[in-house]
């Protein structure tokens, strides 16, 4: 079974499992095309040759693709804003101290026209802040924006 889904990642992108793509790696950062928005907090993205997941650090958005869980409320909203943010961009992924999750994603903090978009996502009330560690550069900043969001009611605080 592992030997087949190895085979599966080398022919769908050319890469190996564990092998990083050049640049990835805490403070650095790398420019990729984005492919497609997976939801509110992923998407996938083409980077030097290679296409990877990458999951926004510090936010957690609603699920609105996860299997066999229901859309949350403001999920397709989240996404949908997030596609408006990214979608089909160029985005500069700079990354923290912990390069990927336990699903192989990389991590990365996202810039869209030089706009943090985790920052963007929690400020416009689509996402809450998700502090896991090591991954912690921008945490006190996404606290901020997320009681600033949720006092005045913005997106998921005036809707779910």
């Amino acid at each position: 079974m592992i030997a087949g889904l190895l085979a599966d990642r080398i022919e769908r992108d050319g890469s190996v499992p564990g092998e990083e793509p050049a640049g990835a790696g805490p403070g650095n950062s790398a420019s990729a095309k984005v492919l497609r928005v997976v939801d509110g907090d992923t998407i996938e993205v083409e980077l030097r040759g290679r296409t990877e997941d990458v999951r926004y650090i510090g936010i957690d958005t609603p699920e609105s693709v996860k299997p066999g869980t229901p859309v949350q409320c403001f999920g397709k909203e989240a996404s949908d804003y997030n596609a408006r943010l990214v979608d089909g961009a160029t985005v500069r992924l700079v990354f923290d101290r912990e390069l990927r999750d336990r699903y192989g994603r990389l991590l990365a903090y996202v810039y869209a026209s030089g706009d943090l978009v985790n920052a963007q996502l929690v400020a416009a009330g689509y996402a809450r802040t998700l502090e896991i560690e090591p991954n912690t550069a921008e945490a006190d900043r996404f606290a901020k924006l997320e009681r600033r969001a949720s006092s005045t009611g913005r997106g998921l605080w005036g809707s779910c």
